[in-house]
């Protein structure tokens, strides 16, 4: 399986709600919203296997200080062949000389993936969101 990586935004609307739906993210449900989003992101690196977007990650921001990790996400059936592994990579390349990267994970298997990648646990951290529906 070959697998294309790129920092270029050309996917669709219908490749991300698709991507999106294969890890039943609510996100999905917004495909015109998602798709602003990921265009309106600094950063945003996706990989490809055969035309098919089978992954991607995005990051937010400040310039200088801090990276947000928003998504990591890689569709089911090419799990576990490394290209969540090498997306984080390529993120944590780009934000080498910030002094953070940040992400949410909200389940304890993402928090152990997320540990192998090099992130730690911030000490005394709460999630935090306010949801507009």
């Amino acid at each position: 399986m070959e697998v294309i990586y790129t920092d270029k935004k050309e996917f669709t609307k219908e490749q991300l709600k698709s991507l999106f739906e294969s890890v039943n993210w609510f996100s999905a449900n917004y495909p015109d919203k998602l798709f602003t989003a990921l265009n309106n992101c600094e950063t945003v690196f996706t990989a490809w296997v055969d035309g098919e977007l089978a992954g991607l990650i995005n990051a937010i921001d400040d310039g200088a200080l801090t990276a947000y990790v928003h998504y990591l996400l890689v569709n089911p059936k090419y799990q576990k062949a490394g290209i969540g592994k090498r997306l984080t990579v390529m993120l944590k390349e780009k934000y080498k000389d910030y002094l953070c990267i940040a992400l949410s994970a909200e389940n304890p298997p993402l928090v152990n993936y997320y540990e192998n990648l090099g992130f730690e646990k911030a000490e005394g951290a709460t999630y935090m969101r306010i949801l507009n529906k």
